[in-house]
């Protein structure tokens, strides 16, 4: 064996090295072969710098391949199932379902649309006063039922509005030990805030439907800027508007709208915005201080002449020139007829006294109101008066019923405003009346809540700008 190898086996080097090493090592030694005296000094150094390397990068630990292996064997113990089993066996669960009142329903035919088959609950549902309630009056109806899992009915509710802003009525019907019981209980409405915005296509109300916001904001929405737009006339096709309003939800269905809390609507490329304030405090008479609608720089929308005596309605004749339909000739029209079905509420639409109330030749049922600043409304055609001379009353206050008496062809709203005893177009003595700002100790408060108005009318916004998108 020469040098090079049994340097090589003495030493435990690994496996790259060591054939590095020995490369080395041979060429070492063919070299001293030929220069003896010339390397030899360099090939000892050379030797033991390697040996101190070598040794150095030693493994400590033995090769792992080299360790004993021990096999262990543990008995498991399942544990039983027969509990489990047990416990489903036992497991019962109830199925909850919504369906609505048709017109054509029976006890039988809506409890079978509920996919439920219980002979009893559909007898109860037909003998019962209140569970009668349910197929009774208006379908539409929301009726949830809770089931078991064979299809026998367990509980059933359905809500509706009552006159009652505040509070609803809830019909329950539950099953006992001994049969069916019904109750009918009151509750509290739970109030949510509700964003929308649309954009004016053909009207107001089909632009209200196509955002799927319920016709009592689009009437408020009119009720709320009609001293600024003329809603019958003045809309433009892209007008648009951003609403948030209360919706009065009954055990989580929404039953009825609430108010509108804040709105802006932009007219002709001009924006009106306003916000539903309540000041602090009483007025001088010791009443609270009435809410109204301000713009959100503190002026009130709340005019003293409301421009419309019945809630917003399309014009059937306006303050112009028209073919009289009973008199058969062209005649000045010196009012506004306001097309409704004969019943429907007509307010006075500011405060002041009654000064007539009876029948006078053409007019029919007709009503006088003698306002401030020598100002007059008549409201003609009435089917029925409900005040009498002499009364006071207050802006909004229903004084009459829409009908078609005197000379009407049908049942309208025949409307005058007289000031010093000459007609006026009724939109623009609204817009001409006057407005009562904020109260001045109200306006630090009225102004902090403007500022989170602009926030949810942004939000409102976006609203349609993602639709869109």
């Amino acid at each position: 064996m020469n040098f090079s190898r049994e340097l090589a086996l003495r030493l435990p080097l690994s496996s790259h090295r060591l054939l590095t090493l020995t490369h080395i090592l041979s060429a070492a030694a063919g070299s001293l072969r030929r220069h003896p005296k010339r390397i030899t000094t360099t090939l000892a150094v050379l030797l033991l710098g390697t040996g101190v390397t070598a040794f150095g990068v030693a493994p400590l630990a033995p090769d792992a391949a080299d360790l004993p292996v021990h096999q262990v064997l543990e008995v498991v113990q399942p544990l039983s199932t027969q509990a489990q089993t047990d416990v489903l066996g036992d497991f019962r669960f109830n199925l909850f379902r919504t369906e609505s009142t048709r017109s054509t329903d029976t006890a039988t035919a809506l409890l079978k649309r509920l996919n439920l088959d219980d002979a009893a609950a559909a007898a109860f549902l037909r003998s019962d006063p209140n569970a009668q309630l349910i197929l009774s009056g208006r379908p539409g109806k929301n009726v949830t039922v809770e089931a078991s899992e064979n299809q026998q009915l367990l509980k059933l509710s359905m809500r509706w509005p009552t006159d009652d802003e505040a509070r609803f009525q809830r019909l329950v019907i539950e099953r006992t030990q001994t049969g069916f019981g019904s109750r009918i209980e009151t509750a509290p409405y739970t109030r949510s805030a509700q964003l929308a915005s649309g954009s004016i296509q053909t009207s107001l109300f089909a632009a209200t439907d196509d955002a799927r916001i319920p016709d009592g904001v689009g009437v408020q929405l009119a009720e709320i800027f009609s001293g600024d737009i003329d809603f019958r006339r003045a809309l433009r096709k892209g007008d648009r508007f951003n609403v948030v309003y209360e919706t009065l939800e009954a055990d989580g269905e929404a039953l009825r709208t609430g108010r509108v809390l804040s709105a802006e609507f932009v007219n002709a490329g001009k924006a009106y915005q306003a916000m539903w304030f309540q000041p602090a405090g009483q007025d001088s008479a010791g009443t609270p201080n009435k809410g109204g609608y301000y713009s959100l720089d503190g002026s009130s929308l709340r005019r003293a002449f409301l421009s419309s005596p019945v809630e917003f309605s399309r014009i059937s004749s306006g303050f112009s020139m028209r073919f009289h339909p009973v008199l058969q000739k062209w005649r000045a029209h010196l009012g506004t007829d306001f097309a409704a079905t004969t019943g429907t509420p007509a307010r006075t639409v500011g405060d002041g006294v009654v000064e007539f109330a009876g029948v006078q030749n053409g007019y029919g049922n007709v009503i006088f109101v003698k306002h401030r600043n020598n100002r007059e409304t008549v409201y003609a055609h009435l089917s029925k008066i409900m005040v009498q001379r002499g009364q006071s009353v207050s802006q909004g206050q229903t004084i009459g019923l829409v009908g078609s008496t005197g000379w009407a062809t049908g049942p309208h709203l025949h409307f005058e405003v007289r000031v010093g005893g000459m007609q006026q177009d009724p939109m623009a003595a609204a817009q001409q009346s006057e407005t009562i700002g904020v109260p001045t100790a109200a306006l630090p408060l009225f102004r902090q809540l403007a500022s989170g108005v602009r926030n949810q009318l942004q939000a409102a916004a976006s609203i349609s700008q993602t639709r869109a998108e």
